[in-house]
């Protein structure tokens, strides 16, 4: 890892526990990298649920304070993954599970299959799965109504 990348990675652990700390919540966040994205995990606490917010509303919004932070204060490294107890984590592992049941829909069926709308996250989790079973998908639709179109390939059964 390079200098640059430690030194933002020391800055982005720093603001996020000050901004914990003005919600009463003094803790030592995890943070490491990983393609240039500064992972910062936030361990479980009695606040899991108002730092998570609604569908990881809060959780997002500190993302992107971070993320701020670190470009206004001219750091090369600006892109910031927050996750609040393992949320995000648990989240993909669900959705990876659905996924699967969606992709041999897919197979058996030979016929093409139009997800729900999904978020940029999650689509690259759905992305993901189905290149390693061999599907081809892509996303279609704008904004809110973006969402994913599954469609055989061949490939790996």
């Amino acid at each position: 890892m390079n200098e640059s990348m430690e030194k933002a990675i020391v800055f982005a652990k720093k603001y996020l526990e000050d901004l914990l700390s003005f919600f009463g919540l003094n803790t030592d966040v995890y943070a490491t990298s990983d393609d240039e994205v500064i992972q910062l995990s936030v361990p479980s606490t009695h606040l899991n649920g108002f730092l998570i917010g609604q569908r990881g509303d809060n959780m997002r919004s500190m993302q992107y304070l971070t993320s701020t932070a670190l470009r206004n204060n001219g750091y090369d490294y600006n892109r910031v993954n927050v996750d609040i107890a393992d949320y995000k984590k648990q989240r993909a592992d669900r959705l990876r599970a659905k996924a699967e049941v969606w992709v041999k829909q897919v197979k058996d069926s030979k016929q093409p299959l139009e997800l729900e709308p999904m978020n940029a996250a999650d689509r690259r989790v759905v992305h993901q799965l189905a290149s390693e079973y061999g599907l081809t998908s892509e996303s279609a639709g704008e904004g809110r109504s973006r969402h994913i179109v599954l469609t055989p390939g061949n490939g790996k059964d």
